[in-house]
Order: C-alpha cells, then sequence, then structure tokens
C-alpha cells in the first residue's frame, strides 16, 4: 500500500487488523491530550513494523499512528501474523525485539522531552528521520514537526531559521535538506544517540546514521 503523507493509520484504542511493514516512508507514533495537542513517542521506519503488539498480545493500538514522510508499505492480517509467531520462536523473539525498541524510544522520548531545548530536540528529530530514509532532503513539513514535538508551529520556524543561519539545514517548502550533518549532531541532544544505539543493539545496525 502507499503511505501517503499526514495519513492516520491508527487512533488509540482501535483494534488492529493489520501489521504494516514500511519499505520507505516513516510512520509517527503519537499520543493526543484532551485538548487535541499531539507529541510523538516513536518513529517506524523501514526497519521495523506497526502493529506488531497485536500480533504478539492480541491487544489494542495504544497510541495513534500517522504517517510523517510519504512512502509505501506491505501488510499482513494480524491473525496471521500472530499464528506464525506462536508456530515460530525466532520469529516471535524478533517481533519482541522491535516491541522493545519501540519501547525504549518512548522512555526516552519522556526524558527528552522534559528535559531538552526545542532547538536539540528538532536537531534529534531531523536526524532520526534522516537515519530511516534514504537521504538528506526529508519530505517533512514545520507543521508535522511542531506536531512531533507538541510545540507550536512558530517555534518550530524559529529553531529551524536558527539552524539555516548556522548552515547545518536548508528549508524549502515541504522540505528540509542537511547539509552539515556534524553540526546537526552537535546540535542534538543526547537523546539521539541513546535511541540509535538501542534500535542497533536490538534490530541490528541502522542502514544510515552519522557520516553515512
Amino acid at each position: 500500500m502507499e503511505l501517503a503523507r499526514d495519513g492516520i493509520l491508527a487512533s488509540a484504542g482501535d483494534a488492529i487488523g493489520r501489521v504494516h511493514f514500511p519499505h520507505s516512508g516513516i510512520i509517527s507514533l503519537v499520543v493526543t491530550l484532551a485538548e487535541g495537542e499531539t507529541i510523538e513517542v516513536a518513529l517506524i521506519g523501514r526497519q521495523s513494523a506497526l502493529g506488531i503488539c497485536a500480533a504478539l498480545t492480541g491487544g489494542p493500538a495504544l497510541t495513534g499512528a500517522v504517517v510523517r514522510m510519504p512512502g509505501s508499505a506491505s501488510t499482513i492480517d494480524v491473525e496471521i501474523l500472530r499464528a506464525a509467531a506462536e508456530r515460530d520462536a525466532p520469529l516471535r523473539e524478533t517481533l519482541a525485539r522491535h516491541e522493545q525498541a519501540l519501547f525504549a524510544q518512548a522512555q526516552q522520548a519522556a526524558a527528552c522531552n522534559a528535559c531538552h531545548t526545542v532547538e536539540a530536540r528538532l536537531s534529534r528529530c531531523l536526524l532520526r528521520l534522516r537515519d530511516l530514509s534514504d537521504g538528506d532532503s526529508l519530505a517533512i513539513t514545520q507543521e508535522s514537526l511542531a506536531q512531533m514535538l507538541g510545540v507550536r508551529r512558530n517555534s518550530v520556524s524559529l529553531v529551524a531559521h536558527a539552524l539555516q543561519q548556522a548552515n547545518f539545514i536548508r528549508t524549502n517548502r515541504g522540505t528540509i535538506e542537511i547539509v552539515d550533518l556534524a553540526g546537526l549532531v552537535r546540535s542534538a541532544c543526547e537523546c539521539y544517540g541513546a535511541v540509535k544505539a538501542h534500535c542497533d543493539r536490538l534490530l541490528g545496525e541502522a542502514p544510515r546514521g552519522p557520516g553515512a
């Protein structure tokens, strides 16, 4: 299936009927508060899948799932995947590692959102998006970034302008290009490295990263 930008794949509490395995594009797991604010707790790209928890436990979606960068994915009926996991211990263990990676992201996001500046968090987010995509040009809007970080759009605009003035990124309508990877790494908080280390350990080495 195609993953259309801003497409909603799940809402918290939904029964999960299919598991999505992205080939490209990026899915954001978000928590929505009572007054409509959203904040991201994890990103899913081609390393992982959306809906694994249902294949392991049969539970509903615990967060919303929104497509942040467009792409494509394969899907499978959750009951078929669950039956396969019950028959095959290595598959079941692999799925469990992917859920652990999402949990590690969510834990780190809680600490990051409480303690770090918008500039550090935006830099961390852009680096993570780069790791899960095919290049330094990110098809992401500032509005989407604001929703992911749980801040106002003008806060993202101000920080993005500062990063552009520092020649770390270049902004265009609907696209952000990373032009100084090392500079953006210096601008990011420690949470970027922590999440990357967790994902590399649990899922295998990421296809991209600083210096790639």
